[in-house]
């Protein structure tokens, strides 16, 4: 057995699968296709908004193929994750997109997929030839003492005959040792994923009585332990901790997409979000002539409806006079998509 690697961000593992690795370096775009699904785990993080048939490429709404191919070179994506709801719900996407996908970037795009259902040879035959390189199992947790003989352990083999790397990605929770004979008996990998409170599964999480670890954290106390317990006797696995995706994973996408796309009046922080500053006003055009009666010029702002956003460092320093003309002005944080998340705003 391979000796356990801990990080400083509270994850460990003896095995990575690629997918893994290229998530660590925050180069994996996120698709996902479907928020449909009918498994109703009660731990589903997925709003309301994504509870659709929808497809989003990261943050970005998909109506296009163009809409795909823009979000893997604005963040100089190295491969791409398929998620959902159930994405083999929309299994003609799923072909579409991973062919497209190595079509465009070429069989390097390291493409894996989530799936909580157990496709027969013929689907994941046509996953592989598509050029899906890595399927990631997720069998609900109520099938997990007789995952023996069942059709995700033959779905398991068949995906791994066919040359994918295969394996489960579950929740470390209750039960999870359940698991251990077929991933062993396969020499599938196991990726445990510390279980998180979300606004949308928060009663139900109550309900259970699952506690958070901490005031600092959306993980559940225990999670983590069920993980420890089972490490040392499964060859593959991987325990992926609450605190590691939100400062590692996430910090080192938004990082990858801020290097690739933020403007020359945007300051990157180290959490990879943005700064500047922003004017709001009912006339631009005023706004414009205030501005350069301090001499700033054209290419130091950049004009939205109703609003200029500059350098944040700028916004300070000429604050008092703008709001003197009735301009509003404040810095704000936000993730580095378009319409990105909004972390803070600092009215001045």
């Amino acid at each position: 057995m391979k000796e356990i690697i801990h990080t400083d961000k509270g994850s460990f593992y003896n095995y990575l699968t690629e997918g893994c690795k290229l998530c660590q370096q925050g180069a994996k775009m996120v698709l996902f296709i479907t928020g449909i699904c009918g498994r109703g785990c009660f731990y589903c993080p997925l709003s309301e908004e994504r509870k659709k048939d929808v497809t989003y490429a990261n943050e970005r709404l998909v109506k296009s193929d163009e809409d795909v191919i823009k979000e893997v070179l604005q963040m100089d994506a190295l491969g791409t994750g398929i998620t959902g709801g159930e994405p083999l719900i929309r299994s003609d996407l799923v072909l579409h997109y991973i062919k497209l996908l190595k079509e465009q970037f070429g069989k390097d795009h390291h493409i894996h997929l989530y799936t909580s259902i157990a496709p027969d040879r013929n689907l994941l035959k046509s996953l592989a030839e598509a050029g899906l390189d890595e399927i990631r199992f997720h069998p609900p947790q109520q099938s997990w003492k007789k995952l023996k003989g069942s059709e995700f352990e033959l779905a398991i083999k068949n995906s791994i005959e066919l040359g994918m790397e295969a394996g489960m990605e579950i929740p470390s929770i209750e039960g999870v040792n359940d698991v251990r004979d077929v991933v062993i008996d396969t020499g599938c990998f196991l990726n445990l994923n510390e279980l998180e409170f979300a606004d949308t599964n928060a009663i139900a999480m109550k309900e259970r009585k699952f506690l958070l670890k901490n005031d600092m954290s959306n993980a559940v106390e225990g999670s983590e332990a069920y993980a420890i317990e089972l490490a040392d006797n499964v060859p593959k696995i991987h325990f992926c901790s609450s605190r590691y995706k939100d400062a590692g994973q996430l910090r080192e996408r938004l990082l990858r997409i801020a290097r690739k796309t933020a403007r020359q009046i945007d300051e990157i922080t180290e959490e990879g979000t943005i700064v500047y500053g922003s004017i709001e006003g009912a006339e631009t055009d005023r706004m414009v002539k205030v501005l350069h009666q301090f001499e700033l010029s054209d290419d130091m702002f950049e004009i939205k409806e109703k609003t200029i956003e500059l350098p944040w460092w700028l916004i300070e320093d000429m604050a008092e006079e703008l709001k003197d003309e009735g301009f509003v002005p404040s810095i704000i944080e936000r993730y580095p998509f378009e319409n990105g998340l909004v972390v803070e705003v600092i009215p001045l």
